[in-house]
């Protein structure tokens, strides 16, 4: 593929690494050559850097594949997942799974990203429902103030909820900003 051939989503090889394509915009100047600004993501760091390309310049395309997996459970620094299809087990390290992993709770249904049947990426649905285990108590009242207070949710996630939360309720939190969004009704 070729820099014509950009758009935003679209994974490709640079460097050994697997990236997609954040944004991009092609340029004309006056004077020159064209060219094309990018901003790249690289799938197993999740660093992003700025990359400017010649019109035309040439590079390989990554053909991903996502598979729906299950998380069964974690084992020291290792989770556990079981594909939704056929029912295989695998393991990856934890660390692989990056910041999410506070988030996996059992049972989760998570987007697994391949690249020639190797594990590069792990998606977790952007909205979790978990258990506050640990905060300050609420005390009557707090609500008029507006105030809020962290909660360490099962899996260790850590949010700043309202300080009417209490130990024990279930809370929908969202998982790409590490924001509170609700309390969830048993």
């Amino acid at each position: 593929m070729d820099t014509s051939d950009f758009r935003n989503g679209l994974s490709l090889i640079y460097e050994g690494n697997i990236f997609t394509i954040v944004e991009f915009q092609h340029v004309k100047p006056g004077k020159g050559g064209a060219f094309v600004r990018s901003k790249l993501k690289n799938l197993k760091t999740g660093a992003t850097i700025d990359k400017t390309w010649r019109a035309g310049e040439r590079m390989d395309q990554a053909v991903l594949e996502r598979r729906p997996m299950q998380y069964l459970y974690s084992l020291e620094d290792e989770a556990h997942l079981m594909d939704s299809e056929t029912f295989e087990q695998i393991s990856i390290p934890v660390t692989q799974v990056g910041q999410q992993a506070k988030y996996l709770k059992e049972n989760t249904e998570i987007q697994v990203i391949l690249h020639k049947e190797d594990i590069v990426g792990v998606n977790l649905p952007d909205f979790a429902e978990l258990e506050v285990i640990e905060t300050d108590p609420g005390v009557r009242g707090d609500t008029a103030t507006g105030g809020t207070k962290p909660a360490t949710l099962e899996g260790g996630a850590v949010v700043m909820v309202p300080l009417f939360i209490n130990i024990g309720e279930k809370l929908r939190v969202d998982t790409r900003t590490d924001t509170y969004l609700e309390r969830v009704k048993s």
